[in-house]
């Protein structure tokens, strides 16, 4: 495999360009997701198959489709190695993204979604191959230039996990060269890496109840204990936060005042939830580029991540599901 990185440019993220609309979604550990759909999933038995469909996956690709979706020009930048990397970038190619894809020697992961008729989702992810140091030098650099590019009209989404390999203050690294350049960052990662690049300092972060009581050592029983856990994350260095309680939904913290707002999204039933949580932070970028109140911001976020629960695959978000569940999403602030 080639060494040098493979440039493409789709003619979205040339208009983007053009425009000053700029996103970066980066992927350290893309997947190729394939959705398996069965009448009813039993362990330890023969499980037929009705279909299966493969597709670009990995958190910062789905963020990247519904950025698409909502009319911005998304670029992503990510590890591709094998044919199931081959595939990942023409996937994404053919969906309008604009790629930049760093070689790896190892083939790209492969992630199982196991979907029974009462959309009940099994997931099986892979863990992904290692990668060397001069592959996460590559990809460093080639962020690097795409940060010192895209300076303070660019936003840096970085997503998901770290593949085998990489420090664990690998994001942090990011996001402290996404700032030198003048780039607004969210993360939206898990484990020790989550904990490091809050300390980073990105401008914001978006944990699940798991993620942010991890990251704490706390517990979230109600609305006052996860405002509790959202201000120790200020303070550890986030300058918002958007903290996802499933269901009972999600929590805002603000930047400077402390604003907290407090927003519930309408029960809803589609095919599925998984990807809910990259369409919620699509909808946060956007609405930071677009430069839209917190209120409206946040209402705008949950809307993108109820909308996802309709959409064919994750991230394939309607923009007219976005805007009736608009009208739906409730916000409140927190005292």
């Amino acid at each position: 495999m080639p060494v040098d990185i493979v440039r493409r440019e789709s003619d979205s993220g040339v208009r983007a360009l053009a425009l000053g609309t700029m996103f970066l979604c980066v992927s350290a550990n893309p997947a190729v997701d394939k959705r398996i759909r069965v009448a009813e999933f039993r362990i330890a038995a023969v499980n037929r198959a009705k279909e299966a469909i493969p597709e670009p996956g990995g958190k910062a690709a789905h963020v990247a489709l519904a950025l698409r979706a909502l009319g911005a020009g998304p670029r992503w930048i990510g590890f591709a190695g094998g044919a199931t990397g081959d595939f990942l970038v023409h996937g994404l190619e053919s969906l309008g993204i604009s790629v930049l894809a760093v070689p790896v020697r190892a083939a790209t992961r492969e992630n199982l979604a196991i979907v029974d008729r009462a959309g009940i989702v099994t997931e099986l992810l892979e863990p992904g191959g290692a990668v060397s140091a001069k592959e996460l030098g590559r990809f460093r650099k080639a962020c690097e230039t795409e940060f010192a590019r895209g300076r303070k009209a660019l936003t840096v989404i970085l997503s998901g996990s770290l593949p085998p390999g990489a420090p664990v203050s690998f994001y942090g690294e990011l996001v402290c060269a996404a700032h030198k350049q003048g780039c607004r960052v969210i993360l939206d990662t898990s484990g020790e890496g989550l904990r490091l690049g809050i300390a980073a300092g990105p401008d914001l972060v978006k944990p699940n109840r798991e993620e942010a009581e991890a990251a704490t050592g706390g517990t979230i029983e109600h609305n006052a204990s996860a405002s509790t856990l959202a201000r120790q994350i200020a303070l550890m260095g986030a300058g918002s936060v958007a903290l996802s309680l499933g269901k009972e939904g999600v929590l805002w913290l603000g930047s400077g005042d402390g604003t907290t707002l407090f927003a519930t999204a309408p029960e809803v039933k589609g095919r599925s939830a998984v990807g809910s949580g990259d369409a919620m932070v699509a909808g946060f970028a956007y609405a930071r580029e677009k430069k839209l109140p917190p209120l409206e911001a946040l209402r705008l976020a949950v809307a993108c991540g109820t909308a996802n629960c309709f959409a064919e695959s994750p991230g394939r978000i309607q923009r007219s599901d976005v805007k009736k569940m608009e009208q739906r999403v409730r916000v409140n602030a927190e005292s």
